[in-house]
């Protein structure tokens, strides 16, 4: 396990969430990467100003998208209410952030409102639906975006972090798909917490809590993948997702990066190798080759993932969570908190998060 304080390391990967957001504000979703040279330069080094009539429009650098404030928004709950409570959590979307949006795309904070709170906006509030009948469609990470603060809550007990976050990922997603790269990003987070490095190992650990039923997916396999023999039983399911190969990709992203025959140079070009839109099977690959890379360079892992272009904010949140759990907050620079809007306030809420976080395992 790694060396780091386990508070330390919660604290990192709070912290490089909203790092990662900010840093992809001003350049968020350039596809075309020659327009994003010419209006950031060959490298991006910190936080910067969206362009006019672009995303985010108006906000000025180190502010958040309005990823950054649902995930603020989730935090503040876990905090104040001690653990992952999802009346309050819903009163809060209902009160702090429905209130604010109009159902359009340029609107509410962060001058950006993704498709599938679109869609649970329209639930909730045009059709009058409950908490429960609100999730969408979209093939996206932004549940991961949010609930990656209660897998940091939750990094000791691995069921209870499994349960909170697929109920949590649930409010807006449909597909048993996306929920399934959901549950099992909130686990590989949680490992890291733990201390454990994002390395080829990683997915024999989880799949040891699949056998332990501490997470909810279906394997048939035995030790070390071997196929099953003649007259062993169907395993109960653990739990509602037919499969483990969630779990099982991050592995191969690590085995990736640490082979030296494969080499994606420069490192952000992985935007290039796994693709630059938003859903979620182009950004999770990414992510963990990024923090399997750059695992205790947490400033080489974030830049690369922000100038790959794209959709580089989710791409950035995730690595940020990813390597700020491996490096550890004492392993940011403090110039990334420091010229973080509000970065004091952000950074008590993930301290506050973090001891509550250490106490479960006492």
């Amino acid at each position: 396990m790694s060396g780091k304080d386990f508070q330390d390391r919660a604290v990192g990967a709070i912290m490089g969430a909203f790092i990662g957001d900010a840093l992809a504000l001003g350049p968020h979703w350039y596809y075309n990467l020659d327009d994003l040279r010419r209006d950031y330069g060959d490298w991006i080094t910190g936080y910067t100003d969206p362009k006019p009539g672009r995303y985010h429009a108006g906000l000025r650098a180190g502010q958040q998208s309005q990823a950054g404030f649902i995930l603020e928004l989730t935090l503040a709950s876990l905090v104040e209410r001690g653990e992952y409570d999802a009346e309050d959590f819903c009163q809060r979307m209902d009160y702090e952030l429905f209130s604010l949006l109009d159902g359009t795309p340029v609107s509410g904070p962060g001058s950006y409102t993704s498709q599938s709170i679109r869609e649970a906006w329209r639930r909730r509030v045009k059709q009058k639906l409950p908490w429960g009948q609100t999730a969408g469609q979209a093939d996206t990470t932004e549940a991961i975006e949010r609930t990656l603060a209660i897998a940091v809550r939750y990094a000791l007990d691995p069921a209870q972090l499994a349960t909170a976050v697929a109920g949590n990922a649930a409010l807006t997603q449909a597909d048993d798909l996306v929920l399934s790269l959901t549950v099992a990003f909130g686990t590989v987070l949680g490992q890291l917490v733990q201390g454990h490095p994002l390395d080829t190992e990683i997915s024999d650990r989880l799949m040891k809590l699949v056998k332990t039923g501490e997470l909810p997916f279906h394997a048939v396999t035995r030790e070390n993948l071997q196929p099953p023999r003649p007259g062993d039983p169907d395993p109960p399911r653990a739990g509602r997702f037919a499969s483990p190969d969630a779990l099982l990709s991050p592995a191969y992203m690590a085995a990736a990066a640490a082979d030296p025959g494969v080499r994606i140079e420069p490192a952000w070009k992985v935007s290039l190798v796994y693709g630059m839109p938003c859903a979620i099977y182009h950004q999770l690959p990414a992510a963990y080759y990024l923090a399997a890379r750059f695992r205790d360079d947490f400033e080489s892992a974030v830049l690369h993932a922000v100038n790959g272009g794209g959709q580089n904010q989710a791409r950035a949140i995730l690595t940020g969570a990813l390597v700020g759990a491996q490096a550890g907050f004492s392993g940011i620079p403090w110039r990334f908190t420091d010229g973080l809007a509000r970065g004091t306030d952000l950074l008590e809420l993930a301290e506050r998060l973090a001891e509550q976080a250490a106490g479960e395992g006492r």
